[in-house]
């Protein structure tokens, strides 16, 4: 992935030199010299360095690759010191890519030749509050405003830096006098009490963060700020309601997990910020991690790395950046991220499981299962755990481990009794039917069955597996069309149903569904195979032969590869019945479900 990148870039960089190169230096042959260098003057090479770094700069941008567009937007700026454009676009990449010295530096620069720069004026005045310079943080950051979001804010950090400069009155007074959306007031009592409790002012803190906590329960922040300052001031059992209250609304988070313990073991807990500094970037954080939900990933980049430039381990928002980072499918900066959470933290583990689905998305699978398995040995029974190291094994057909894996995950429910998972039965059913465990898949998918009786995936892979083996066939048709009756754009499922069709001999059928299967899933090797045999059952010979050309060109799995180059050659024998298909449920081994 790292080498395509590369190559892209230097692509970039070499169209850039051809552009610069297309005047007279080009032109000179041996036939026809000119009395000018063969070589590049300087002025020409600090152009091409120009636009080569900017190009690559551009297309790197377009990439989302923060880092990558921020060193070679620094390049060109070097080459074209006062060119403000480069400036500009600089100073923004080195900011998302979280290199806020570099940003500061270049914020400066900007200020000077535009004053109003709000997101410049922003960074300094975060700069400002970093260094303890509380009335030139205060005065920059009110004069970053603009919008909603950005007057919440600026308020937020203006009334921090109020209170780093021991104002905590006007920083209260501050923060109470903004007015604005419906969703401005949770934020604006939770940093009000979380200041005023850190002044030590814990009655009027109380009332603040129990408004917060009025207004929405469900917060996390909310929540656990609140909870804080009760096994502070009311003891543990009032903290332990809001955290138990909480669990019951979403089960088995690592911090209220965390913070039942210490407050069962008679703990004082501490409040959530413990400076100017980290309130600042509690504020950063909330407002980021909200913009990221709501598709504003790029202002939530930068409150993110400001947060971070503020309190650099802080692990809510190292969370809230390498998802930001997954959702924008930039795998390898999640990794980064989620490498940066501190090992002390209770979100570690999280951040180790979340580390493993990134390292297996760019290839670097025996790293995933490594940490995977580490965590499961530290934890026998994490069920997320074990669910995503089941995962990573079935998608790269380990088959044999995922059973045993999914198989850990069903005996721990089993023994905490809770209820069961159709999810683990259907998983393993998978990883023993490609073990060639027939008997064991067929009870593990009827399990899944019995538990949810209309799973779709369930429906169609068991139906699938019965037709493929010549058995039960009116049950397994019937299962399957219920499943397309559920996922009717489900191109797996459909292409199910048109090879059940084929296997019964039913071509006419087959040909029709699979054509629809084609339409949902035209890059698919598998779905164009099945449709090639389905044209040569019905006499389309040309057309067949075509569909797996196609199948072939699409990089089958490698024993199906001989198989569909026989059938380009030769076409299907009058006399075949179609072979066991087991290979076609690549599909479900690490798509389905």
């Amino acid at each position: 992935m790292l080498s395509i990148r590369f190559n892209r870039l230097a692509m970039a960089v070499a169209a850039a030199t051809s552009l610069v190169l297309s005047g007279p230096l080009a032109a000179q042959t041996p036939d026809h010299p000119t009395d000018t260098a063969q070589f590049p003057s300087a002025h020409d090479l600090r152009t091409m360095t120009r636009a080569g770094s900017y190009l690559a700069a551009r297309h790197a941008s377009v990439e989302r690759d923060a880092k990558s567009a921020a060193a070679f937007y620094r390049s060109a700026l070097r080459t074209d010191p006062k060119n403000n454009e480069l400036l500009d676009r600089a100073f923004i990449s080195s900011l998302a890519e979280g290199e806020i010295a570099d940003a500061v530096k270049l914020a400066d620069r900007i200020l000077t030749i535009d004053k109003s720069n709000r997101v410049a004026r922003l960074v300094i005045g975060v700069h400002n509050l970093k260094l303890k310079k509380y009335a030139a943080a205060r005065k920059n950051i009110n004069q970053s405003v603009r919008g909603p979001i950005t007057d919440l804010v600026a308020t937020l950090l203006s009334g921090w830096a109020d209170y780093g400069a021991g104002d905590v009155k006007q920083a209260v007074a501050n923060i109470d006098k903004l007015t604005g959306p419906e969703w401005y007031p949770i934020f604006k009592d939770l940093h009000s009490g979380m200041l005023l409790d850190l002044a030590g002012r814990e009655k009027d803190a109380g009332v603040r963060l129990e408004r917060a906590y009025k207004l929405d329960d469900s917060a996390l922040r909310v929540a656990d700020a609140y909870a804080r300052w009760l096994s502070r001031n009311k003891g543990d059992a009032a903290a332990l309601a809001v955290y138990e209250s909480f669990d019951k609304k979403l089960a088995r988070h690592p911090l209220i997990l965390e913070g039942i313990k210490e407050t069962k073991a008679g703990k004082k807990l501490p409040q959530l910020v413990s400076s100017p500094q980290t309130g600042a970037a509690e504020a950063l954080y909330g407002i980021g991690a909200s913009l990221t939900r709501r598709g504003g990933e790029d202002l939530a980049l930068v409150y993110l790395q400001l947060a971070l430039y503020l309190a650099p381990n802080q692990p809510m928002a190292l969370l809230s950046l390498a998802d930001l980072y997954e959702s924008v499918k930039k795998p390898e900066m999640a990794i980064g991220a989620y490498q940066r959470v501190p090992a002390d933290s209770p979100l570690k583990r999280n951040a180790q499981i979340q580390l493993a689905t990134n390292l297996d998305a760019v290839d670097r699978s025996d790293e995933a299962i490594k940490i995977l398995k580490d965590v499961t040995e530290q934890d026998p029974k994490d069920l997320e755990a074990i669910m995503a190291l089941g995962n990573i094994e079935r998608g790269h057909k380990k088959f044999a481990d995922c059973a045993k894996t999914y198989a850990k995950g069903i005996d721990v429910i089993a023994e905490a009794k809770d209820k069961p998972n159709w999810v683990y039965y259907y998983f393993r059913g998978i990883c023993e039917e490609r073990s060639k465990n027939w008997d064991k898949a067929e009870v593990d998918m009827k399990k899944a069955l019995e538990i949810q009786p209309e799973q779709p995936h369930v429906l169609n892979y068991l139906g699938y597996s019965w037709i493929d083996r010549g058995l039960n066939l009116d049950e397994a048709m019937k299962m399957i069309k219920r499943a397309v009756d559920q996922r009717p754009d489900d191109g797996y499922i459909v292409d199910s149903l048109g090879w059940a069709y084929y296997r019964i001999g039913n071509y006419e059928e087959a040909v029709k569904t699979l054509e629809r299967a084609i339409n949902l899933k035209p890059e698919d090797p598998t779905v164009n195979d099945h449709l090639g045999d389905a044209y040569w059952r019905v006499g389309r010979t040309l057309e067949a032969k075509f569909q797996w050309a196609h199948a072939r060109d699409l990089k089958p799995e490698p024993d199906e590869l001989p198989k569909i180059e026989a059938k380009i050659e030769n076409g299907l024998p009058a006399d075949e019945t179609p072979a066991a298909a087991s290979a076609d449920k690549k599909k479900q081994d690490g798509k389905g479900g």
